[in-house]
């Protein structure tokens, strides 16, 4: 399954009310390191069946790039039970992004 596009109207739904963990990315089509982390992320929204991956384009939707304090893209956040858990900045290699979904 591909990444999952999230926006301020599907967030609560998606993130917030999700009963398994949520990778979130936090990216934007200009930037450099996010397009290197694009191919990392759409391979676990393939390959992982305990989470969601999702996407959010930070032009698009600066409200929830915002709320969430991010400053640097990429950002990912692992949502567990609608709270934050895990939260990374850069890019990461698939490995460390698998442990963040993990812990």
């Amino acid at each position: 399954m591909a990444a999952l596009h999230i926006t301020k109207e599907n967030f609560e739904e998606v993130v917030l009310k999700s009963e398994v963990p949520v990778l979130v990315d936090f990216w934007a089509p200009w930037c450099g390191p996010c397009r290197m982390l694009t191919p990392v992320i759409e391979e676990l929204a393939e390959e992982v069946t305990t989470a969601k991956i999702g996407k959010i384009n930070v032009d698009e939707e600066p409200e929830l790039a915002q709320k969430f304090r991010v400053m640097t893209i990429p950002t990912l956040i692992v949502f567990k039970d609608g709270k934050e858990a895990h939260t990374s900045i850069g890019v990461s290699p698939k490995a460390e992004i698998l442990k963040m979904l993990e812990a």
